[in-house]
C-alpha cells in the first residue's frame, strides 16, 4: 500500500470513529436531559413551559457537539492537510 493509500485509509477510519463517538455522547446526553425534564414536568406541571424551553436550549447545545464532530469528519475526508503534503511529496519523488 502506498503512502497516499495509508493516509486515505487512516483519514476515513478516523472520520468514522469521530462520527460514531460524536454521535454516541450527545445521544446519551439528550436522552438523559429529556428524561430529567419529563420527571421535572411530572413533579411540577405548572412549570412545564419553563422546563420545556430550558430543555430545548439544552438539546440544541448538546446537539452542537455532534455537529462539530461531523464537521471534523468532513474536514478529515475532504480537506485533509496531510493529503496535499503527501501528493506534493509523491510528485517531487516522481511517483
Amino acid at each position: 500500500m502506498t503512502d497516499l493509500g495509508i493516509i486515505a485509509a487512516v483519514s476515513i477510519f478516523t472520520a468514522g470513529l469521530t462520527v460514531s463517538f460524536g454521535a454516541i455522547g450527545p445521544a446519551l446526553g439528550e436522552g438523559r436531559a429529556a428524561a430529567t425534564a419529563l420527571t421535572a414536568i411530572a413533579q411540577q406541571p405548572d412549570a412545564a413551559s419553563t422546563i420545556s424551553r430550558t430543555l430545548f436550549v439544552s438539546l440544541a447545545m448538546i446537539e452542537s457537539t455532534a455537529i462539530y464532530c461531523f464537521v471534523v469528519a468532513m474536514i478529515l475526508i475532504f480537506a485533509n492537510p496531510f493529503w496535499t503534503a503527501a501528493v506534493e511529496a509523491a510528485q517531487a519523488a516522481g511517483n
